[in-house]
C-alpha cells in the first residue's frame, strides 16, 4: 500500500481544468491494479491525465486504514497525441485502449467530477442508472453539476455518469439544493 504522498495527482499536469488539456481524449483500461503505476509512468512520459480518485477507510479489529482508490476501478483517462498514445502501450500496463467518438461528451462528464473533486467533497462509487430523474445542482460549491437522483441509506445523492465506461459515481447533497433539467 502507498504512503498518502507516494499517490499520483488526480490530474496531471496540475491545471485550471482537464478542459483546457490539448489532444485527442483516450480511455484507458489498465491491467488489473495498475491505474497508480501507469499514472505515475505517464507522469515520467509528461502525457496528461485524469485520474479521479476517492478515500476509502476501513476498520479491522481496532485498526484503521485508509486508502486512496481509483473512483472507476481499472480506468484511466489521458489526453494527447498518437505518439504519447505509442508511449502509454509501451508502458505493459494497459490491457484495452478505448477510443473516445463523442470528445466533448466525455470530456464534459469528466469535469464534473473533477469538480467535485475539487470541492473536497466525498464522492463515491454508485451503480451506474439509466433511468431517474435528471436533475442540475443549483446552489453550492457543486452548482452547475447534472446528474440522475438516488436515494441511498436514507441520503439524497446525484449520480454523475460517464456513458463510455457504463459506471458512474455520486455525491451526496441537499434535496433544496437540485432542480429538475426538462
Amino acid at each position: 500500500m502507498l504512503k498518502v504522498s507516494e499517490n499520483p495527482p488526480v490530474v496531471w499536469p496540475e491545471a485550471e481544468s482537464i478542459s483546457d488539456f490539448k489532444g485527442q481524449w483516450w480511455v484507458v483500461h489498465t491491467k488489473s491494479r495498475n491505474e497508480k503505476a501507469l499514472a505515475h509512468d505517464l507522469i515520467g512520459r509528461e502525457i496528461s491525465y485524469f485520474l479521479p480518485m476517492s478515500w476509502k477507510v476501513r476498520r479491522k479489529s481496532r485498526r484503521t486504514t485508509r486508502s486512496l482508490l481509483p473512483l472507476f476501478s481499472g480506468y484511466l483517462f489521458f489526453c494527447g497525441q498518437e505518439n504519447d498514445r505509442v508511449e502509454l502501450l509501451r508502458t505493459d500496463r494497459v490491457a484495452n485502449l478505448i477510443e473516445v467518438k463523442d470528445q466533448q461528451r466525455l470530456v464534459k462528464e469528466l469535469r464534473q467530477i473533477e469538480q467535485a473533486l475539487r470541492a473536497g467533497v466525498p464522492v463515491t462509487p454508485h451503480k451506474y442508472l439509466k433511468e431517474g430523474q435528471k436533475c442540475r445542482v443549483v446552489a453550492g460549491p457543486l452548482m452547475g453539476l447534472e446528474g440522475v437522483v438516488a436515494k441511498a441509506r436514507g441520503a439524497t445523492r446525484l449520480v454523475l455518469q460517464v456513458d463510455m465506461l457504463g459506471q458512474a459515481a455520486s455525491v451526496e447533497l441537499d434535496v433544496d439544493m437540485i432542480e429538475p433539467v426538462d
